[in-house]
């Protein structure tokens, strides 16, 4: 489960279309940029492209954990941390290392850098396999799969990524 609940919509105006509030907004954030900015620059990312999932995944929520047991900032999946060589700690020591900021935005940029690879630069499908999985995405025909959470994921992230670029 991603947060998207977490990040309102905002009634823009008078055509009543939604917009995405700054990202600038959540608490959290300031802690969480200078982790997402140098992470997504060390993967050669668009730092707002990274700071844009971060938002929609956990609105900046270091210690956000999914129902699905996704870690973190950036929603990193335990088995994604170990993928990049981040296992767990044992339970007596604490939190799964995937939970420290700093990790956590190195491992989800270096995913999110490597589906971007895998689908050819294309942003909407990287974030597809980001919240669906790879295999989802090429199940379908490397389509955005027809998941509804996973197509409004999508939607979100480019929305709040177009706003950051503005």
């Amino acid at each position: 489960m991603t947060w998207l609940s977490r990040i309102p919509s905002v009634k823009a105006g008078k055509g009543g279309k939604e917009r995405e509030p700054s990202a600038l907004q959540f608490p959290g954030f300031d802690a969480a940029k200078p982790h997402l900015e140098a992470a997504a620059l060390s993967q050669s990312l668009d730092p707002a492209l990274v700071i844009a999932v971060a938002a929609a995944e956990s609105a900046f929520n270091e210690r956000a954990v999914s129902r699905k047991g996704a870690l973190g900032l950036m929603q990193v999946m335990p088995a994604t941390a170990e993928r990049y060589g981040v296992s767990a700690r044992p339970a007596s020591e604490g939190d799964h290392a995937a939970m420290e900021p700093k990790v956590n935005a190195q491992i989800g940029s270096r995913y999110l850098a490597d589906l971007l690879r895998m689908f050819d630069g294309d942003k909407e499908l990287a974030l597809a396999a980001y919240n669906a999985g790879e295999g989802a995405v090429i199940k379908h025909g490397r389509q955005i799969p027809p998941y509804p959470e996973t197509q409004q994921y999508v939607a979100k992230v480019m929305r709040i990524y177009r706003a950051l670029v503005r």
